[in-house]
């Protein structure tokens, strides 16, 4: 990979590597002399200033990743666990296992860096080991802090006698275990059960109790110190966001999703996953939240707000810079994410296999349910696995949150180089090519069926009859062209709809649906042998379902099963008046 364009970056690296050699040397650290080793340290310094800087600064840590066989092994499930667990065991305040956590991040970041840079690791194991080793920290850092608060303020516990644990679901790409090299860890924090601690001189309710450890938990693990940060902790997606509590029992969680809960957060929540805490808890609050993330028929009711969703995506897109964002600009991460999410969201209740986390297994879910072509698939997933390892290889350089392409023409070589390519020129074709794809597929999405209000003709006969119809000769020519022979009496059954009271308390969406169906039923009804009758039928339906506004969503998205209702209101036998 690196000779492509190796008298570039030979200086760079011997700096690097003098630097290396110059602190073993005075730490007593005896050379590498392992080959494979010494073939890879080459482009892995040169690819990232991160690594060089690590080995620098401790140069016996990658002794210890070499004759421990860590560098170049995948690890075991649970190992992370295993391995924190001997480090952590004897701790007794926050400042050392602060510390502890942090220098362990060090040597596994640098690890997983250099297996990455190095090819000895693809992108699915490079995502999982991240994601397994904040899962590892969190759950030994929750453990030892929860004993610690015990100690002093009681074990909480409900009014059964039950023992209350935190538990902790992690979204976005650690839920998903899709974990990039320099990420935010999304968090929810929950218990089961309200209640009060007991068994110390100083009781508390739960939520308290609960609150206090969380904010712990933040500090240890998202404290930025001289040390740095073990992971960044993001916790604006829990219920009320900022202005809500950090924990809440699982009562009131279920009752905030089931009464409050919007689309973007069943679009959140459908990446969740126990990532520490209570397991078999977590597990159990999952389940409570299922019937708001997946709902048990074809959510019709979705697609209002997906595109609303899409929308702001596709203005965000439009921002300045963002052409050079591979996750935010147009045929990026986020895109390819949104592909496969929509399809969860309104299907993922009747197509359990729709259920996963992660994205490239919704993609082949897809395909084998036969709802995108298999060349559709294979064109998301490779982009996919194209800009997330450009992801992880601009944050594995100096372990920053970056998802901007280079301006500098050095490092955008570098980044060309990294990617198995000869140049820069060879690699922005490619990734114009994967994000040209990506794109095309996202504007594509949610364009059948459309009801944004901006799409619709407001100068459509049926829309101003709807909307504002105009007095005398004029609505009833308009109303005669389009097949009634009453028109007189079309505008005042449309006025008994408007001003029912059923309809007067719809919500805003609910109005906005209607105001959207009402003229494709009387464009549809004009058609019909006799349209009076019909329109009174229908009017009379749309009465009835108006407050379920699903149904409306569901006329407004089948365009068919609007005109099959229409027919069947039209056959049925006429009422004695």
């Amino acid at each position: 990979m690196f000779n492509h364009s190796e008298k570039l970056f030979t200086d760079e690296f011997n700096h690097k590597w003098l630097t290396y050699l110059n602190a073993a040397d005075a730490a007593g650290i005896p050379p590498i002399t392992n080959p494979k080793i010494l073939k890879s340290i080459k482009q892995v310094f040169a690819f990232s200033d991160f690594v060089a800087a690590g080995c620098a600064r401790d140069p016996a840590m990658p002794v210890d990743l070499i004759d421990s066989g860590d560098l170049i092994r995948s690890y075991a499930k649970d190992e992370y666990l295993q391995k924190l667990q001997a480090i952590l065991s004897g701790v007794t305040d926050e400042g050392t296992l602060s510390h502890l956590l942090r220098r362990y991040r060090h040597r596994e970041l640098v690890r997983i860096a250099w297996r990455d840079l190095s090819g000895w690791a693809d992108l699915s194991q490079t995502v999982s080991d991240l994601s397994a080793f904040a899962d590892a920290c969190l759950e030994h850092a929750l453990n030892t802090l929860y004993q610690w608060q015990c100690r002093r303020y009681g074990t909480p516990t409900a009014a059964d006698g039950s023992t209350q644990h935190l538990v902790i679901l992690g979204l976005g790409k650690l839920g998903a275990r899709e974990l990039n090299f320099s990420s935010d860890v999304d968090l929810i924090f929950s218990y089961p059960k309200a209640g009060d601690t007991r068994g110390a001189k100083e009781p508390m309710g739960n939520d308290e109790f609960f609150a206090r450890l969380c904010r712990r938990l933040i500090k240890v693990i998202g404290q930025l110190t001289a040390a740095g940060f073990v992971f960044r902790v993001d916790t604006r997606l829990r219920p009320f966001g900022e202005s809500g509590p950090l924990a809440m029992d699982f009562e009131a969680m279920e009752q905030y999703y089931q009464q409050q809960g919007r689309e973007w957060e069943r679009y959140a929540l459908i990446k969740a996953r126990v990532v520490a805490g209570d397991k078999d808890a977590g597990a159990l609050l999952l389940d409570r939240l299922h019937p708001f993330i997946y709902r048990r028929y074809l959510d019709y009711s979705a697609f209002e707000s997906l595109r609303e969703m899409k929308q702001m995506i596709a203005l965000e897109v439009k921002r300045k810079g963002m052409e050079n964002n591979i996750k935010l600009g147009a045929g990026g991460i986020r895109e390819i994410e949104f592909f496969g999410q929509i399809f969860q969201l309104i299907r993922g209740g009747v197509t359990p296999a729709l259920q996963n986390p992660g994205i490239l297994k919704v993609l082949k879910t897809l395909t084998d349910e036969r709802f995108i072509p298999q060349e559709v698939c294979d064109e998301l997933i490779n982009a996919y696995v194209f800009l997330r390892n450009i992801e992880n290889r601009l944050q594995a350089f100096s372990d920053q949150q970056i998802h901007k392409l280079p301006a500098d023409d050095h490092d955008q070589l570098r980044l060309a180089v990294s990617m198995g390519f000869p140049d820069k020129e060879s690699f922005n074709t490619a990734l114009k090519n994967h994000r040209d794809i990506v794109h095309g597929h996202f504007q594509m999405l949610l364009e059948s069926g459309d009801t944004d209000d901006r799409q619709r003709n407001i100068d459509d006969p049926s829309e101003i009859i709807w909307q504002n119809p105009p007095a005398g000769q004029r609505a009833e020519n308009m109303l005669s062209a389009m097949g009634y022979d009453r028109p007189d009496e079309v505008i005042k059954l449309l006025d008994y709809l408007k001003n029912d009271p059923e309809t007067r308390a719809l919500s805003p969406r609910g109005r906005r649906r209607l105001d959207q169906l009402a003229p494709r039923f009387l464009k549809e009804i004009g058609t019909c042998e006799n349209p009076l009758i019909t329109l009174h039928r229908i009017i009379d339906l749309i009465k009835t379902i108006e407050r379920r506004t699903s149904y409306l969503a569901l006329l407004l998205e089948n365009p068919t099963a609007l005109s099959h209702l229409v027919k069947l209101r039209t056959r049925q036998p006429f009422p004695i008046w």
